[in-house]
């Protein structure tokens, strides 16, 4: 269920171009002393009547911020993208380490020590540089933070909710000599970057089990065989992006029923972690809906806090622990997002697709109007051509429990990116300038939903956010397939889709799609932007590319 979305931030400002350098001349003193203002990291709503400023954040307030560091040789990376991704080139599914992505692309040695030794001159703490050597954590307090990025920072309440936050008044400035190797500058502000949506009952109704289970979903999605062959996830670890925190017994209350015996699933914390548990609900469909498909996969769950900081820092630690298979069940419209930390997520996102990193996001669930004004919109990081968006469908399956048909879920977002170019990959079947939404989809209708258990009770759940965990569990499967057969793991997700799909075994590997609407879209023969591709065709599509 795509509950969890980020707030719909009417009050934020129109999206950039997301390779715009977000550094700009700021009016300054000419010379060694001259300031480059980050406009990019100002927050409109402090600039809005939809905020009241009520006073001035405590100068000894601890504040931590994140640096993105800025790619070397963008160009490079590019044709390199472009290439890992053609199945007619020779470098196709030819993914680099992390280190061999740092060596490449991150910041050289002397631009990270110059960044670092700017910031503890300011009198901050420095952290250790990422592995990708592209971000860097800083803690010190508001005072320090602001002499550091000639900042001030005010306290405001949201006059929508009442929550309050503190923001930078105006645009950071660092010197030129420094600001040239840094594209964004994280928290200096809390306002959240997501937030759930608070119609919960219409999508979850608590009461006896009911919707997709274990078995159900391996049958309807045609993995039953593969996971009777010991093709069950082991040896591939997902990882779970999160801002919120889980409580394990629901999980073991969900495996015990069913009769699984997954592992654990491990916590690591990004940016500070959260011990927030007003988005449990979230975090633990995808959990089980993972642990459903692909019992044996190594489920890592990354949590960080809800906020600009949380969110570089949590893509930040996926990247470089370079986990294999990704789901994001998190996100927002394109123009909710602060044009900085959309160029520095979508960094790690190609550095994900350069590894080889398969990720999935949920693609919303306000169908073709993510932002909900009226007009069309698509949402992030579902958008980025570096993710597989996942759409929506509604699942009948037939009195043996096998797949029937899907058509289209109202809710499945999907459209135009406003902010992304036409990747290569899409060339084929989008005309248009820039870049479709979604890649893919599976079940998110409520009323075919998944059964979950959260906050001690038993939920039938829809949305989005179960069909990324889903994807994200079938290529868990694929990949231990592909391990036993000594073949090459699903990779770059869009890479292995696309080529697929356009092939002779399109009909057998997908479940295409052909009926119903998002409002502005309907599915249709092939790909569309309600439903991508499609479903997988579980067995179909491991025949078609494993053998």
């Amino acid at each position: 269920m795509r509950l969890p979305l980020r707030a719909a931030v009417a009050l934020l400002a129109a999206p950039l171009p997301v390779l715009a350098l977000a550094a700009v001349p700021a009016h300054a003193t000419a010379g060694s002393d001259a300031r480059i203002a980050l406009r990019a990291d100002v927050l409109p709503a402090a600039a809005t009547a939809h905020a009241t400023r009520t006073g001035a954040v405590a100068p000894q307030r601890s504040i931590s911020v994140t640096l993105n560091l800025a790619v070397r040789d963008q160009a490079g990376l590019d044709a390199f993208l472009r290439q890992v991704a053609d199945s007619a080139s020779a470098q196709y599914k030819h993914y680099l380490t992390v280190h061999q992505f740092a060596r490449r692309f991150g910041a050289t040695d002397a631009t990270v020590a110059k960044v670092a030794g700017y910031l503890k001159a300011q009198g901050l703490a420095v952290g250790q540089v990422s592995a990708n050597h592209l971000t860097l954590q800083a803690r010190g307090t508001a005072a320090q933070v602001g002499r550091a990025f000639g900042a001030t920072l005010a306290t405001y309440r949201d006059n929508a909710t009442g929550r309050g936050f503190y923001a930078n008044t105006a645009a950071p400035v660092l010197p030129a000599g420094i600001a040239a190797a840094v594209t964004d500058i994280a928290g200096l502000n809390d306002f959240a970057v997501y937030h759930r949506d608070s119609a919960k009952e219409p999508l979850a109704t608590s009461h006896a089990v009911s919707g997709l289970t274990p078995t159900k979903a391996r049958s309807g999605y045609n993995l039953t065989s593969a996971i009777g062959a010991g093709y069950t996830g082991s040896g591939v670890t997902v990882g779970l992006l999160e801002f919120s925190a889980f409580q394990q017994s629901n999980i073991t209350a969900y495996d015990k029923y069913f009769s699984l015996s997954p592992s654990t699933p491990a916590v690591r914390s990004a940016g500070g972690g959260t011990t927030d548990l007003s988005g449990q609900d979230e975090v633990e469909l995808d959990i089980e809906v993972v642990q459903a498909l692909a019992p044996k996969a190594a489920v890592e769950v990354y949590e960080a806090p809800n906020s600009d900081a949380g969110e570089l820092a949590v893509y930040a630690a996926l990247v470089s622990d370079d986990v294999p298979v990704v789901s994001i069940s998190w996100g927002v419209y394109e123009s909710g997002e602060t044009a900085s930390n959309l160029t520095s997520v979508n960094t790690d996102l190609q550095e994900a697709a350069a590894q080889g990193q398969s990720v999935y996001a949920a693609s919303g669930d306000s169908g073709s109007d993510d932002a909900g004004n009226g007009g069309t919109s698509v949402d992030f990081p579902a958008s980025d051509p570096y993710t597989t968006g996942t759409g929506g469908t509604s699942l009948t399956l037939n009195s043996s429990g096998a797949w029937s048909k899907e058509t289209a879920w109202s809710g499945s977002g999907g459209g135009i990116s406003s902010t992304f170019a036409t990747p290569s990959y899409q060339s084929s079947v989008n005309s248009g300038s820039h870049r479709d939404v979604p890649d893919v989809a599976a079940d998110a209708n409520p009323s075919t939903g998944w059964a979950i258990y959260t906050e001690g009770a038993w939920y039938e759940f829809g949305g989005t956010s179960a069909a990324a965990p889903n994807w994200a569990a079938f290529t868990a499967v694929y990949d231990s397939e592909a391990a036993a057969k000594s073949k090459s793991a699903f990779g770059y997700a869009n890479a292995t889709i696309y080529a697929l799909a356009k092939s002779s075994s399109y009909s057998s590997a997908f479940h295409d799609v052909t009926s119903g609407s998002n409002g502005a879209y309907s599915a249709a023969t092939g790909y569309d932007k309600v439903t991508g591709w499609g479903s997988y065709n579980g067995a179909g599509f491991l025949s078609a590319e494993l053998g």
